[in-house]
């Protein structure tokens, strides 16, 4: 055929799968963009997905109007908002992933900057900010017209800047934050109502740039908390407030924390059911030391390019580097149901902090953990939005990565400047969604979604497969969905369940029986999301709840 025709053919094809979907598309052939919506009213700073599919999206209240009108004239009286006391705007939204529509929210005060988790019955906690937002702690409970709650003095310093990670009792454990270099819990108890000293944050500020501010933290299996500030890490005994394990600082000694803005993963835990479960921590991106500096100044430095590989659960502990495609800061990382890491968002060079990065990276990274060294990163398609200080990106049930926010100004500002205000919603879609692998991806038939699961439990799973199937190559993972902010997603983790033979049940229909984690050590109780996964393509996920 002429090369020419061939050529028309490809292009007229591309149009005609653009044209006849819902929301625009664009395509490579790593991974595809979908524009969900070009305005939400108001910039994802901080988003949260539920177990009823609707993702919780809020920016800040103390820079005027934003663009979504709060329903039938409800406004927001606040004495002490910097700006605009009385604010008929929102500042957050319930975007539901199913009908692509986007529903306004009001909180009350300000939630610039702060930290959350999902509790162990589907409530969303959110905790600080700024302002007189500072010690609130606000509730949102995933129902069809709820509204944020919010409880004055719930925190007993303030928080701005912290991180929070559910634990395996079902507390929340806040650390950190701006000037506070301890932690605290919620809900209070008796038991646990004070404020716990943790020099180690003092150990890893630097004056006047800090650099250990959102700190990475993620639980180990043996319910210690491994926590990495600036540039170094620890494990931590938190009910003992002791330091059980100094890790080496890693190489370079640049730092990774905000406003150095990294970002880092646990990467997938697996053979759970062996009495240590090692557990390996992934730390990408960053800028080199002085570099906050430098952007106060008016020069933006190049990121870092490098990542740092660390078993934490050996008894010699050591950084493994690697170097990634493209320099990265302020990026993302999402952890994708077939245990791939997808490094997405930020820039290449400046910081964090009001107009201080620089290049936006507009392309995705996937990183492969179980490739040999040398062959783990695959550059993707770019995006054609940036997406600065202030973006987010979270897993949704059906495999996508929900991409949103960017907004490097004091206020919303669309005009006159390097990267405008952004409040459009993408989707990136790895390639194991496209369409030629509908025949080898699987369907989980039973259990059913919010399906209720012990731990130590065996499970049997029946799926369907429309092609051939590999047994061999047949696994099942949980992901817990992340409160994701700053370029750090608290609470996410992703485990690969202990499976036994598969068994064929009738035409294209298999069940396999699983082992689920033994304990809140490996699994805090709370809802997941549940994949079978066949030649490293998932099945849509369904929620269960583990208790």
């Amino acid at each position: 055929m002429n090369p020419t025709l061939i050529l028309f053919f490809f292009i007229s094809s591309l149009l005609l799968f653009a044209g006849n979907s819902g929301r625009s598309l664009t395509h490579a052939a790593e991974g595809q963009w979908q524009l969900l919506q070009k305005s939400i009213g108001i910039s994802a700073m901080h988003m949260q997905l539920l177990h009823n599919d609707r993702v919780v999206i809020f920016d800040r209240t103390d820079f005027g109007k934003s663009n979504l009108p709060l329903p039938a004239g409800k406004c927001r009286n606040d004495p002490n908002d910097t700006v605009l006391p009385i604010d008929c705007t929102a500042h957050s939204a319930e975007y539901d992933v199913l009908s692509n529509t986007v529903r306004p929210l009001m909180v009350q005060t300000d939630v610039w900057c702060s930290s959350g988790a999902v509790m162990p019955d589907g409530r969303l906690i959110q905790t600080g900010g700024f302002n007189d937002g500072e010690r609130k702690v606000r509730i949102f409970n995933p129902c069809g017209g709820c509204d944020w709650q919010e409880i004055s003095y719930g925190l007993s310093v303030r928080r701005w800047y912290a991180t929070n990670h559910i634990l395996p009792d079902g507390r929340q454990i806040i650390i950190g934050g701006r000037r506070q270099f301890n932690y605290e819990f919620y809900p209070k108890t008796s038991a646990s109502k004070n404020v716990y000293s943790l020099p180690f944050l003092v150990q890893t500020n630097d004056p006047r740039i800090e650099n250990n501010l959102y700190p990475f933290v993620f639980l180990n299996g043996d319910g210690n908390l491994f926590i990495f500030s600036n540039n170094r890490a620890i494990l931590f005994d938190y009910a003992k407030n002791v330091v059980v394990k100094t890790y080496p600082e890693i190489p370079g000694g640049d730092p990774r924390c905000y406003p150095s803005t990294g970002s880092a993963v646990l990467l997938p835990l697996k053979n759970l059911e062996r009495s240590l479960v090692e557990a390996e921590v992934l730390v990408c991106g960053g800028a080199p030391k002085g570099s906050f500096n430098q952007a106060m100044n008016g020069k933006f430095v190049k990121a870092l390019n490098t990542c740092g590989r660390l078993k934490i659960t050996d008894s010699s502990p050591q950084w493994v580097m690697e170097t990634m495609p493209q320099a990265r800061v302020m990026g993302d990382m999402a952890l994708l149901p077939n245990g791939n890491v997808l490094i997405i968002n930020g820039g290449s060079s400046g910081t964090a902090g009001w107009e201080y990065g620089r290049e936006p990276v507009l392309n995705p990274v996937l990183y492969k953990p179980q490739n040999p060294s040398g062959s783990r990163f695959e550059v993707q398609n770019p995006s054609t939005i940036p997406r600065m200080y202030h973006s987010t990106a979270v897993l949704l049930r059906d495999g996508r990565v929900l991409v949103g926010g960017s907004n490097p100004h004091t206020y919303y500002n669309f005009t006159g400047v390097l990267f405008p205000t952004e409040l459009s919603l993408e989707a990136f879609m790895p390639s194991y969604l496209d369409s030629g692998f509908s025949n080898i991806r699987p369907k989980i038939i039973a259990p059913i979604s919010q399906s209720k699961i012990g731990y130590r439990k065996e499970l049997v799973i029946q799926f369907s497969i429309l092609g051939q199937i590999n047994q061999n190559m047949i696994s099942v993972t949980m992901v817990a969905p992340s409160f994701t902010t700053h370029s750090f997603s608290m609470n996410q983790r992703l485990l690969v369940l202990t499976t036994g033979k598969v068994s064929v049940t009738g035409k294209s229909s298999y069940q396999i029986q699983v082992t689920t984690p033994g304990s809140g050590n490996l699994a805090p109780s709370g809802y997941y999301l549940l994949y079978v996964v066949h030649q490293e393509i998932p099945s849509e996920g369904i929620w269960v709840q583990i208790q």
